[in-house]
């Protein structure tokens, strides 16, 4: 059985923890919820009957982890995986990884000196269409591929960054909300 610890109780972590905390995957459990909003953290913890923290390493440091899942802002994943990779358990983080490639090869380097494997969501890949695609291109169906191309036409509509103060943002979220103005020209729905 693999004790899972969350760090961040915000939107994505509902999922995490319902999966997690009411035995949807075999072999895998919720431990422990972190959050600096301590409310939220006891909110989660009460509903699943695990420890809820404000601080990620004293929850690291109290309850037998096997793996961290950080669900923090996008903007403090490398931040939340270099500072947990030092206590020796796996990491899972939430999509996007980082917001640069400096963060991300750093991410990977102190998972690696560390000795634990770091995994990053991507559940998109499990999606009906992108299964299909890659059946297709493994049985040959379009013949020796030399070169692709593929555009994803997602767009958030303004009540997904009014959810946080951190989304839109360039330190957390990498930019894009149509009501910020320095940034709505790079913006696919602005």
């Amino acid at each position: 059985m693999l004790s899972f610890g969350l760090v961040g109780c915000g939107r994505i972590a509902k999922r995490h923890a319902e999966l997690l905390g009411l035995g949807e995957i075999a072999g895998a459990r919720l431990a422990a919820v972190c959050d600096i909003v301590p409310e939220k953290a006891n909110a989660f913890g009460e509903r699943f009957g695990v420890s809820a923290f404000s601080d990620m390493d004293e929850m690291a440091r109290s309850v037998e982890i096997d793996v961290f899942v950080v669900l923090t802002e996008s903007g403090r994943h490398a931040e939340h995986v270099i500072n947990l990779a030092k206590y020796g358990k796996h990491i899972m983080v939430e999509k996007p990884m980082a917001l640069t490639l400096t963060d991300a090869d750093a991410m990977i380097r102190a998972c690696d000196a560390a000795g634990v494997k770091l995994f990053v969501v991507k559940q998109n890949r499990f999606n009906v269409p992108v299964v299909k695609l890659r059946e297709a291109v493994e049985a040959g169906r379009f013949g020796k591929m030399v070169l692709g191309t593929v555009r994803v036409r997602w767009a958030r509509p303004q009540a997904y960054y009014d959810q946080d103060a951190w989304r839109g943002t360039w330190a957390y979220d990498g930019g894009c909300s149509p009501t910020r103005p320095a940034i709505t020209s790079i913006c696919s729905n602005g």
